[in-house]
């Protein structure tokens, strides 16, 4: 299975997983063994606040985790609020690497993609290596291009919804019109069969956090979710058949000792 690529840096996975609202910090860290994923997301405000599994002891955790950090500016609904998040993870995280929200409505949570590309400028001219969360528009997904960005990360549905994918044909057309983009399916996704359905379609990897923290079972579910990734990047490297109207016979019939006739 070829090696997922973003910014010149490769990872040995296809499956990124989110910190947040995990049952307990063990369960969390049992999760992240089982997925095994490129990168880890975790939000700057999150990893600040108050709990048991929150502030100093979640940032050690995450530490002991060995696993790279993806810091997000979720939350944010202004360029400055997202551009001040991003350089406060910086600092705080040691990394460059930043996963850009910028959320545009309350309800549906859909990205603000008029103020993501000018905040995706400002943090590219500042050196951070950006994936922007954005919709399946291939308009939009162009200006973050322009804007410097070298990954886009698309939602599948509303963040939290595990409604699977919502708009097929714009993601397929997506994927078809930016070949060369690595793409990130982000949000929406439920179980892992609607992981292996975009993997399948030739996207680069998923990011997950609900479906498998609010799972019944959140360690397998992570350890089902990367299988899943696995398997649909594999089949896609295969380059599966195509669906056909008409019904064809697997096996040939030329050769065949017998052959019966319709006609009697």
């Amino acid at each position: 299975m070829n090696t997922l690529t973003l910014y010149h840096q490769d990872f040995s996975g296809r499956l990124l997983l989110g910190t947040a609202a995990y049952p307990t910090a063990d369960i969390l860290r049992q999760s992240v063994a089982a997925a095994e994923p490129a990168m880890i997301t975790v939000s700057l405000r999150r990893a600040g606040a108050g709990g048991e599994a929150h502030g100093q002891g979640f940032w050690e955790l995450l530490q002991n985790l060995n696993i790279p950090i993806l810091p997000n500016t979720a939350g944010c609904q202004s360029v400055q609020e997202a551009v001040t998040t991003a350089q406060m993870a910086r600092e705080v995280f040691g990394t460059d690497w930043i996963k850009l929200e910028l959320i545009g409505d309350d309800d549906t949570l859909q990205p603000d993609v008029f103020q993501l590309v000018e905040a995706a400028k400002i943090l590219i001219d500042e050196g951070f290596k950006v994936l922007p969360y954005c919709t399946e528009d291939l308009i939009a997904c162009r200006r973050l291009l322009d804007a410097g960005c070298r990954a886009l990360m698309p939602w599948a549905a509303p963040i939290g919804t595990g409604l699977g994918v919502v708009h097929e044909y714009a993601l397929r057309v997506l994927r078809e019109r930016l070949p060369d983009t690595p793409l990130i399916i982000d949000a929406g996704l439920g179980v892992p069969s609607q992981a292996a359905q975009v993997m399948e379609w030739g996207f680069d990897a998923v990011l997950l956090n609900t479906a498998v923290s609010r799972s019944g079972d959140p360690v397998n579910m992570a350890r089902a979710f990367a299988l899943a990734a696995q398997a649909g990047r594999l089949a896609y490297e295969a380059c599966p058949v195509q669906p056909r109207e008409q019904a064809q016979a697997s096996t040939p019939t030329v050769g065949q000792p017998f052959w019966h006739s319709a006609e009697y």
